[in-house]
């Protein structure tokens, strides 16, 4: 993926994740891996962290102690 310099990494990627959820290729329970992020984008855990906050604060994903950060099931209103 190739980043806009003008905009931060961390709201780019979480666009890609929203999308990723949106469209099922990322079904609910799937595991949002923090080192699978990393990866992928090329970027630092701190940034792969404010992506997943943002998304839990959207109600998109849910964390688990221990266990990890998962897609949260889709609201009625979804």
């Amino acid at each position: 993926m190739e980043f806009d310099p003008t905009r931060p990494k961390w709201t780019q990627i979480a666009e890609v994740i929203r999308q990723r959820i949106a469209s099922g290729e990322y079904p609910v329970n799937h595991l949002i891996s923090e080192t699978q992020l990393e990866q992928e984008f090329g970027v630092a855990r701190g940034t792969v962290r404010k992506v997943k906050t943002a998304l839990r604060d959207e109600g998109l994903i849910i964390t688990t102690p221990g266990l990890g950060s998962f897609v949260a099931a889709k609201s009625p209103k979804a």
